[in-house]
């Protein structure tokens, strides 16, 4: 054998092994001094020590945070400064009044908004429920084409099928009239369709990004995704909610795996606040500035809800929503209402809601009965019976998949928008909500949760707790998963 083959075949497990121990070193002190979740650093630790190399390299790819992206190091927060002077009304100060006296618990979760998100909440907005894209899609495309200066358009998945057309049939007419248009796709959902809807966009002259694309030099993004979705037109009037733009959420066209999703049409003061959350993802994705009035006009009053925006991700913005949420349950009286596709949330958030329910408060959670992904279905009941237990009524919605995404809190305040009650839209994903305070609304929310609720199946504590010893292990196994899910 030749000499220096056999030299390095003598050396190379010393090598490996000062590789493994160099890694593992470096990832446990990265852990311990980065990772804010004891159970998460302990995980990849764990995994650097007992997979040699491998567990390394994988915290190197998926377990670092890198993306810092305040002001977007293009100082762009004092060029979008557009501070929103509000002055009450005696309406205004009536209804404050009236949330003081009947629901003063309130006041501190609007304080706690305050501090999470540094803006108060804005006056004067009129936010509309759209129920499946087919109320929600019609109203899109009539802003898109009525646009006269820009569209300004955010989706996590864009597909090339028959409500894709339409909107890019849409997009085409209003650049043709010589509207400021940009599309963003998520770099991931982007993929979900052949032919992608980013090479499509780019054929018609359209600015278009994809949003930290998958391919090799970008894989260390690879599990932070943009899953938020906003439209805004003419900076004046916005969509937000849980609808991708694909046409199984529109159950007239019968499509093959049918989705009911309920989406917002947003007008009023906040509509800023959406498309600043735009136009931050846009320079970060591609250093173009969107400002001034053809992206931020000046915004007027024009209905009864208090809003705020509230961006989430992997960031700046990590955490928020969990503050939030578990604000709002430990502020709850009443009465709680939840609807979800996905329901995995941390350990915090299901202590919260088992001792919300023993306070006495009602807790109702909506699931559905039949999941879009298998092992999310087998991951989510174990996590079931100790909620039930503790006072939680749990629901199993029936076909089609309800991919709504809703938070309703004693009849006066809700949360809107587009993350799921998951660690991958909690700590991973972009996400996008709002937060609103008007009982109106609220109103509005509960009569289609109510809607849900009468068609949806109770789940028994001794029922699930029942079933046979192989699926008990294939779900407590599926469970275990539930950080990466």
């Amino acid at each position: 054998m030749d000499p220096l083959i056999e030299h390095i075949q003598w050396l190379w497990p010393y090598v490996l092994t000062a590789l493994h121990f160099a890694g593992a070193l470096a990832v446990t002190l990265h852990a311990v001094l980065r990772k804010h979740d004891v159970r998460s650093a302990i995980g990849w630790i764990g995994l650097a020590w007992l997979s040699p190399v491998i567990g390394s390299v994988a915290y190197l790819l998926l377990g670092i945070n890198r993306i810092q992206r305040k002001g977007v190091s293009l100082g762009l927060y004092d060029a979008w400064d557009h501070a929103i002077k509000q002055h009450l009304t005696d309406e205004d100060a009536e209804r404050i009044h009236d949330l003081h006296q009947y629901h003063p618990t309130f006041i501190s979760l609007a304080k706690l908004g305050t501090d999470v998100t540094g803006n108060t909440p804005l006056l004067g907005n009129q936010i509309t429920p759209l129920v499946n894209g087919d109320n929600a899609y019609p109203e899109m495309l009539k802003a898109i084409r009525e646009a006269k200066v820009s569209v300004a358009l955010n989706s996590y998945i864009f597909d090339s099928d028959r409500i894709g057309e339409q909107f890019l049939e849409a997009l085409k007419e209003a650049q043709d009239r010589q509207v400021d248009v940009r599309v963003m796709i998520d770099g991931v959902g982007a993929r979900y369709s052949k032919p992608s809807m980013v090479d499509r966009l780019k054929k018609e002259g359209i600015r278009v990004a994809a949003f930290l694309p998958s391919r090799a030099p970008m894989l260390p993004y690879a599990n932070l995704r943009n899953h938020r979705k906003i439209l805004v037109t003419d900076g004046t009037t916005g969509f937000t909610g849980g609808t991708n733009i694909r046409e199984g959420h529109c159950l007239k066209l019968q499509p093959s795996f049918p989705v009911a999703c309920l989406h917002f049409k947003i007008e009023g003061p906040v509509v800023a606040e959406l498309q600043e959350t735009f136009a931050i993802d846009w320079a970060f994705t591609t250093g173009e500035s969107l400002v001034g009035p053809t992206w931020f006009p000046p915004l007027q009053r024009c209905g009864p809800v208090f809003a705020r925006g509230v961006p989430d991700g992997p960031d700046e913005d990590l955490d928020k929503i969990n503050e939030l949420i578990l604000g709002a349950l430990a502020v709850a009286s009443q009465r709680v209402r939840i609807i979800t596709p996905y329901f995995l949330p941390e350990e915090s958030i299901l202590k919260a809601l088992a001792v919300t329910a023993m306070r006495g408060v009602e807790v109702d959670i909506i699931l559905p009965s039949k999941n879009n992904i298998a092992i999310m279905n087998w991951a989510v009941i174990p996590q079931l019976p100790q909620l039930i237990e503790k006072g939680c009524r749990v629901y199993m919605s029936p076909a089609p998949f309800d991919h709504t995404k809703l938070f309703v809190v004693d009849g006066v305040w809700s949360l809107i928008g587009s993350t799921n009650w998951d660690a991958r839209s909690m700590r991973l994903n972009f996400e996008y909500n709002i937060e609103c305070y008007d009982d109106a609304l609220a109103e509005q929310l509960d009569s289609i949760i109510d809607e849900k609720l009468a068609a949806s199946r109770l789940l028994n504590a001794d029922a699930l707790r029942s079933r046979s010893l192989p699926i008990q292990l294939r779900d407590g196994t599926a469970r275990l998963l539930s950080p990466y899910l």
